[in-house]
């Protein structure tokens, strides 16, 4: 049994990395999004909280989204592990967590952080490029279509999304920094934080995760 959490700024490729291991691995992968979908869908009591927060357009607070999680994390799926992805995303986040964790007999065995140097960052997701009919995702310098700025499936029109504009990026990446860079301090402490180059290729890094998890 190997419990995970996925640690990393925007753009560092933790989502990919997450899928590659829920394949190697077999353990499902619990992105906080996917689950507060999820619990909505189902109608549970925090899925109904939840939607009044998100029909407002509102952060679902942190009590509801550890509810959410405490639910996930009993199902019968977990019982031979989880990879946590996108949660926990602040210190208090992380030590309800714990609590969680602890009543329900469980204990995190990894933090994988991928690390990727912010400039890195900003050339990965100020380069991504999306087709207005088709949705087809395209990359100026890792996945340029034929033609410049048409889509190579629909001959669509390719345009850069506002997330995807530098001054965005940089302020997700200073609330990253702010609220969830700490989390690697609090999980060196507890013992159970790796330090993963994300600048490699994909099956590198995957592989280098693979090592530590001695898999």
């Amino acid at each position: 049994m190997v419990n995970i959490i996925m640690l990393g700024p925007p753009g560092a490729g933790k989502g990919t990395q997450a899928k590659m291991l829920v394949e190697r691995l077999g353990i499902p992968q619990i992105s906080t999004g996917d689950m507060l979908r999820a619990a909505v869908k189902d109608g549970t009591e925090l899925g109904k909280k939840a939607k009044e927060y998100m029909d407002a357009g509102k952060l679902v607070p942190d009590e509801v989204v550890i509810g959410i999680v405490k639910e996930r994390l009993a199902q019968a799926d977990c019982e031979r592990g989880f990879i946590l992805d996108g949660f926990p995303r602040t210190i208090p986040q992380a030590e309800a967590l714990d609590r969680v964790l602890e009543e329900l007999g469980k204990r995190i065995d990894y933090v994988i952080n991928v690390a990727v140097p912010n400039e890195e960052l900003i050339t990965r997701l100020t380069g991504r490029r999306t087709c207005r009919k088709c949705g087809a995702m395209y990359h100026v310098v890792f996945n340029p279509p034929r033609e410049e700025g048409r889509c190579d499936k629909c001959g669509g029109e390719l345009y850069q999304r506002d997330d995807d504009r530098e001054e965005t990026i940089r302020q997700r990446l200073e609330v990253y920094q702010a609220q969830t860079a700490p989390l690697i301090d609090y999980y060196k402490k507890k013992g159970v934080l790796y330090d993963i180059d994300g600048t490699g290729s994909i099956e590198d890094i995957f592989q280098n995760i693979l090592k530590v998890l001695g898999a």
